[in-house]
């Protein structure tokens, strides 16, 4: 157990606090200057629709003209994944005879999860 004497010499022996100076206000700047290098970084984007189990020998059986049913119901939303992890929640649309998604949520990164 410290006494005062030690206390106090602990004290005048530790090192002053330092506050934050300019260059670390620089460095945070130039930190976000340099994602600007990211930008064109190319991520890997999938709709999910729904999802279905099913037996090896009912994927054998597949041929053309077979329905495979998913587990959500027409209109439900569909979930957007970036690079395996779930980021928003839409709508699907067509646009120019192509399938899209509308962004309905984005989901907040608390509560972001992987798992496709």
């Amino acid at each position: 157990m410290m006494n005062e004497q030690n206390l106090n010499e602990f004290e005048n022996s530790s090192p002053p606090v330092r506050t934050a100076s300019s260059s670390a206000v620089k460095t945070s700047t130039r930190e976000s200057a340099s994602i600007d290098l990211f930008m064109d970084v190319m991520l890997k984007v999938t709709v999910e629709l729904g999802r279905t189990r099913m037996t090896l020998q009912q994927v054998l059986d597949l041929q053309n003209g077979s329905v495979v049913e998913l587990d959500r119901l027409a209109g439900d939303p569909v979930d957007v994944f970036v690079n395996d992890l779930l980021i928003a929640r839409g709508e699907v649309v067509v646009v120019d005879d192509k399938f899209g998604v509308r962004i309905t949520e984005v989901i907040s990164p608390e509560n972001r999860k992987g798992g496709l």
